[in-house]
C-alpha cells in the first residue's frame, strides 16, 4: 500500500532535485526526509533518484513514477475535498482541466457564470493542464470534464467527447503595413514577410509545423518573434513588428492598430473539445457538461 504522505516527500524531491530545499518547502529536516524517500524506493523496489555530491535527479524510470505520483496526489486532494464537502451536505465541487483556447474564446467563463447563476456556491477548481494530461485525469476521476484541442481516439472505452468550437483564423496586420489597404491578401503576398508566431505548449513541435503548414499553403513565414499566447502577439503586430494570425472570437470589434483580413484559402482554425468520462458519479458533473454544451457561443461549422 503506497503511503501518501512519501508520494508528497517524493514529489517535493522530484520538483525541487535539491533534498534541503524540499526539506525547507515540506518544514521537515533533512534526514527524515532522506529517510522517507529511501524508505519508498526500498517498498517499491525501484530507483527514483541518481544522487551525486552536487544534486539529485530522477532517473528514467522516476520520470514516469512522478508522472502518476502526480495524478495520484490530485486525485487525493479532490477526494478528500469532495468528503468534506458532501459531509457538510453540499453538492461537491467541480475539477475542469482546460486549455488557454477556453479561456481566450469566452466559452468557458461564460459557462462557469450560468452555473455560478444556476448553483451559486459551488466550487470550482480550474487546471491548465495538456490534453494528455487532461485525459488520465478524467481516467482517474480526478477531473470531471476536460476542454482540450483535439478529442480523445474514438475507440477509447472511458472517455466520450464533442467538438464544441471550430474558431478560424484571421490575417492581423499592423494598420501601417503596405497589405493593410488589401482586401484580398494571397499567399504570395505573405512569402517572406515578418511574422509574429504564437507557441503552441501542446505541441513540442509547434514552429516546425507552423512553417511546413505555411509552405504547403505557398508561403514561407520569416518568424522574427514568438509570442506566448494570442493577445501578446496581437499587441506586437499593433506595433507594427509583424504580422499574424489571431481567432476570430479574440476579435469582437476593432482593435487600435490593428487591420484584420480573412484568408479564405487557409484551412486552419482552433477547435476545442468538450471531453467527460462516460460515467458521471455525480448531478453537478451532469449540470456543468450539459450547461457547458448549451453555452457554446460558437457553433461548429461541421
Amino acid at each position: 500500500m503506497l503511503d501518501l504522505r512519501q508520494l508528497r516527500y517524493f514529489v517535493a524531491v522530484a520538483e525541487e532535485e535539491h533534498v534541503g530545499r524540499a526539506a525547507e518547502r515540506l518544514h521537515i529536516s533533512q534526514s527524515p526526509l532522506s529517510r522517507q524517500i529511501a524508505q519508498l524506493e526500498k517498498n517499491l523496489g525501484l530507483a527514483l533518484f541518481e544522487r551525486s555530491q552536487q544534486r539529485i535527479r530522477l532517473t528514467s524510470d522516476g520520470h514516469v513514477f512522478l508522472t502518476e505520483a502526480t495524478a495520484l496526489l490530485r486525485h487525493a486532494s479532490r477526494l478528500e475535498n469532495l468528503g468534506r464537502r458532501l459531509g457538510r451536505g453540499e453538492e461537491g465541487g467541480l475539477c475542469i482541466g482546460y486549455v488557454s483556447d477556453a479561456m481566450h474564446t469566452g466559452l468557458l467563463p461564460e459557462a462557469l457564470r450560468t452555473l455560478n447563476g444556476e448553483r451559486p456556491g459551488i466550487h470550482v477548481a480550474l487546471y491548465d493542464l495538456t490534453a494528455h494530461e487532461q485525459f488520465e485525469g478524467l481516467r482517474q476521476r480526478s477531473l470531471d470534464i476536460a476542454l482540450v484541442p483535439q478529442a480523445p481516439p474514438q475507440d477509447d472505452p472511458d472517455l466520450r467527447s464533442t467538438l464544441l468550437l471550430e474558431d478560424p483564423m484571421l490575417l492581423a496586420l499592423p494598420s501601417t503595413h503596405q497589405l493593410a489597404t488589401t482586401h484580398e491578401v494571397r499567399p504570395e503576398d505573405l512569402d517572406g514577410q515578418p511574422w509574429i508566431a504564437v507557441q503552441d505548449k501542446q505541441q513540442p513541435a509547434w514552429r516546425d509545423d507552423f512553417i511546413a503548414a505555411c509552405t504547403t499553403t505557398g508561403f514561407t513565414p520569416d518568424i522574427r518573434y514568438e509570442a506566448p499566447e494570442p493577445l501578446t502577439a496581437l499587441g506586437l503586430a499593433a506595433s507594427g513588428l509583424g504580422i499574424t494570425l489571431i481567432q476570430r472570437s479574440m476579435l469582437p470589434g476593432p482593435k487600435p492598430g490593428i487591420t484584420v483580413r480573412e484568408l479564405p484559402w487557409l484551412q486552419h482554425s482552433v477547435r476545442l473539445w468538450a471531453t467527460w468520462h462516460h460515467t458521471d458519479l455525480r448531478p453537478i458533473v451532469t449540470t456543468f457538461r450539459n450547461t457547458i454544451l448549451t453555452t457554446t457561443t460558437h457553433k461548429p461549422t461541421h
